[in-house]
């Protein structure tokens, strides 16, 4: 008997606007660490064009490949940065739908009816297509056309896809621009003045090798690791 009563009664707003609140606010705090990972990515990377820029300059032999390894950590810093910028933009997104949530509930509350906002609607489609928030993004929707506040989506919205490619003419610009950033970075925290170096024993070298063999393997380790933070955030 209750379950065929709760077919016909209608949604309790107070646990609609809860429902709704409640999701949103999942969402924003998934944001804030996809966003807190990324930039962590970013500062990673930065770090491994800056390595490999190094060993470039200290072994001529290994240029060529330290070269190629600096511009492919570069598009891979580039897509981090889009990353972020997106993530941001979402939640600004999200924020903005929450805040037309809780004016139609409080409007609902006063007036005794809600009328469908098409803010929420553009807002909400948008954030369906994200992969990050494509499943909880959905069922916020149902909940909000249950209450009223947005009428069913008619189009089926596809993913967009967040793996933007970085080829030609203009991609290789960006690159060029990134490095051009950091390594002018790097060179402005080194002294304007340097004394000569100290001779080097020469027992010292094997030592130097292990190091810079060492810091590759690091490299190709932090590499791997932040591919698949970013892969997941896209997955």
């Amino acid at each position: 008997m209750e379950t065929v009563r709760a077919l016909f009664a209608k949604p309790d707003p107070n646990a609609q606007f809860r429902k709704c609140n409640q999701i949103l606010r999942s969402n924003l705090r998934k944001l804030d660490r996809d966003i807190v990972q990324v930039r962590n990515v970013e500062t990673k990377t930065k770090q491994l064009i800056q390595q490999a820029d190094r060993r470039a300059q200290r072994d001529p032999t290994r240029s060529a490949q330290a070269q190629k390894e600096v511009r492919d950590f570069a598009r891979e810093l580039i897509r981090a940065r889009r990353t972020t910028a997106r993530l941001i933009t979402s939640k600004a997104q999200l924020n903005s739908v929450q805040m037309q949530v809780n004016e139609a509930f409080a409007v609902r509350k006063i007036e005794g009816s809600i009328k469908a906002s098409v803010g929420i609607m553009k807002d909400v489609n948008a954030l369906i297509k994200l992969p990050e928030l494509a499943g909880t993004m959905r069922e916020l929707s149902v909940e909000l056309t249950k209450a009223g506040i947005m009428e069913e989506m008619l189009e089926d919205v596809m993913p967009e896809d967040a793996d933007m490619e970085l080829e030609g003419e203009e991609g290789e610009g960006e690159v060029d621009k990134v490095l051009g950033e950091i390594l002018k970075d790097k060179k402005q925290t080194e002294p304007a003045a340097k004394l000569p170096a100290a001779p080097v024993p020469e027992p010292q070298k094997p030592a130097v090798a292990q190091v810079e063999e060492e810091e590759e393997e690091d490299t190709d380790a932090m590499m791997d690791q932040m591919r698949d933070r970013l892969q997941a955030l896209r997955s």
